[in-house]
């Protein structure tokens, strides 16, 4: 499972003191299932709860919860565009400690696809499905002048072509 570190890693790089007291943060996997068909194949999919805990935490929560939700943006995108996914796909509790500190436990339902092959020489190949999103366009209207303020245009980071979206 490849999630969990890189969930890690995003959380660590949006909260700086996490990188000089390390220990402060702790990545679980709970409640996994392997869900894989009886078919030929010995692919699978891995589902699971991610929990992060973070203890003694006195950062800024609102920079906790934008570095997971860009997270999942990227990785895990049905949390936030599928609407029953989006209802409990993330929760979390806080216990209110001393002195502003509080022991913070955030819960992800994740998903993981391995896809399970056999090579020329008859050995068994086995791939973890990159199923993270980078959307191919950045909007314009937000950060650049746009000369028809009731339209919206979208540039291809590919190759800079621009189109209009909307109204069509």
């Amino acid at each position: 499972m490849k999630k969990p570190a890189s969930l890690r890693a995003a959380i660590t790089a949006a909260l700086p003191e996490l990188a000089t007291d390390p220990d402060k943060l702790s990545v679980h996997i709970d409640a996994g299932v392997i869900e894989a068909s009886g078919g030929l194949s010995a692919s699978f999919e891995y589902r699971y709860t991610c929990n992060v805990i973070l203890l003694d935490f006195a950062g800024d929560a609102d920079l906790l919860f934008i570095a997971i939700n860009e997270w999942a943006r990227r990785y895990q995108v049905d949390l936030l565009n599928d609407p029953e996914a989006r209802a409990n796909g993330i929760t979390f509790e806080v216990d209110i400690l001393a002195n502003e500190l509080a022991d913070v436990s955030i819960k992800l339902q994740l998903t993981e696809c391995v896809v399970v092959g056999v090579d020329a020489d008859g050995g068994r190949t086995i791939t973890h499905i990159d199923d993270s999103f980078e959307p191919p366009y950045t909007i314009t209207n937000v950060a650049e002048p746009n000369p028809d303020p009731e339209s919206i245009f979208v540039r291809s980071e590919r190759d800079g072509m621009e189109s209009q979206v909307w109204p069509k």
